[in-house]
């Protein structure tokens, strides 16, 4: 192979290509991205970009890609993909070819129904200058309205309070984190946001944004309206997959690839936000995971694979999320178990491990102060990655240590 063209400059994108040169690599590496920024981690987004005002928490500082002999080209998307010649088709016009091809396209805020290309305080958060004009608002004296009730929008609303913003959450459904949070988490950060100030709407639905240039406003089905300064709409991502489908490879909630990142092309490789996958510990479930650290792992195997290795996704899917001074911590997938078996421990922090009819443990979920849950979590990672049948008893007693079920 002479040249690898690496489409998307993310957090996954950015670490396949230095793990292609670590991995020997000699041929030409293209990194193409759309901003016109270094690539940089997402996760500090709704955290520390809004609360301090930091510029963007870089993968690489620029001399390292030059060292590694990376060509980066920033600002620039891709057009279209001639998957026959083997050429991507950059927005300049001009034609990159290649010998492998990964996309690592990632996802995008979807928009409200009726929402229509820029708006002066209506704003989704997916980039730094995302977080830079929404920061504008997050001030003593300014009203901002959050849609959505997950991990972003919880995020964002405890960043505004920090920042003396009020905040009305407003969530469709029932409670908050409906997606693959326990209840009894939910609840957790659900009354921690309340103490804090947060006014918290669910099951409200929404009739309207509306906005002008001095105010926007949410109006709501059952005849509310709240007047606000900005509306951040956190509904959920949209895998890219436009240039996936216009070149002919199959899509199923993202591209889709095998259990070695290659795409029905086997000359292109998908990996990231943007990819759905079979996870064998799930017996061959396919799924679409938006998770930094899925991005880095699998930024990792793609440069493998595309090197001509065999290695098949092993991970277990892992999710966090930090608000105020609580950490919430998911290894694996729930869906499917029949058990729930809850562990108490210091200060409030707790897990709960959710296990199948046969005992195996499908997924742990714990919140708590600090790092209190996080090598229990990192453990019980483990165990799912091993299949293993922990007894009941011995995860709910906090004197039991899972390192020693583990090794059991």
């Amino acid at each position: 192979m002479d040249h690898i063209v690496i489409v998307g400059a993310g957090e996954c994108g950015a670490r396949a290509a230095f793990a292609l040169r670590e991995k020997g690599f000699k041929g030409k590496v293209t990194l193409v991205g759309a901003e016109s920024v270094l690539p940089y981690e997402r996760p500090p987004l709704s955290k520390d970009a809004l609360l301090h005002g930091q510029e963007p928490k870089l993968v690489s500082d620029a001399g390292r890609y030059a060292n590694a002999k990376i060509d980066l080209v920033t600002g620039m998307s891709i057009e279209s993909i001639d998957t026959t010649g083997k050429a991507v088709r950059l927005s300049d016009g001009h034609n990159l070819t290649y010998d492998r091809l990964l996309l690592a396209t990632g996802a995008r805020p979807r928009s409200f129904p009726g929402l229509r290309g820029s708006n002066w305080r209506i704003k989704t958060l997916r980039t730094h200058r995302d977080a830079v004009m929404i920061r504008e608002s997050l001030q003593p004296g300014k009203h901002i309205a959050v849609i959505g009730g997950g991990f972003i929008g919880l995020e964002l609303a405890a960043t505004a309070r920090k920042r003396g913003a009020k905040v009305t959450l407003i969530e469709s459904q029932a409670r908050i984190l409906t997606r693959g949070v326990p209840e009894a988490i939910a609840d957790v950060v659900s009354e921690r946001h309340k103490a804090e100030g947060v006014n918290i709407i669910c099951g409200a639905r929404i009739k309207a944004l509306e906005e002008n240039r001095s105010e926007a406003r949410v109006v709501l089905e059952d005849g509310r309206t709240i007047n606000v300064d900005m509306i951040v709409v956190g509904i959920g991502a949209l895998p890219n997959t436009e240039l996936a489908l216009e070149a002919g490879l199959k899509i199923d909630n993202g591209i889709a690839v095998d259990e070695y990142l290659r795409t029905s092309d086997p000359h292109i490789f998908a990996a990231g936000d943007c990819c759905s996958f079979p996870l064998a510990h799930y017996d061959g479930r396919r799924v679409r995971l938006e998770a930094w650290r899925n991005a880095q792992d699998q930024g990792l195997l793609a440069a493998t694979n595309l090197l001509g290795g065999k290695e098949a996704i092993a991970t277990v899917p892992w999710f966090w999320s930090d608000q105020y001074d609580l950490t919430l911590q998911i290894a694996g997938l729930a869906d499917g178990a029949v058990i729930t078996i809850r562990r108490n421990m210091a200060d409030g922090a707790f897990i709960l491990f959710h296990l199948d009819v046969t005992g195996r443990l499908l997924a742990a979920s714990g919140i708590g102060p600090g790092n209190a849950i996080a090598q229990d979590i990192r453990l019980a990672e483990m165990m799912i990655a091993t299949g293993a049948r922990p007894d009941p008893l011995a995860l709910a007693a906090p004197e039991t240590k899972l390192k020693s079920l583990l090794a059991a």
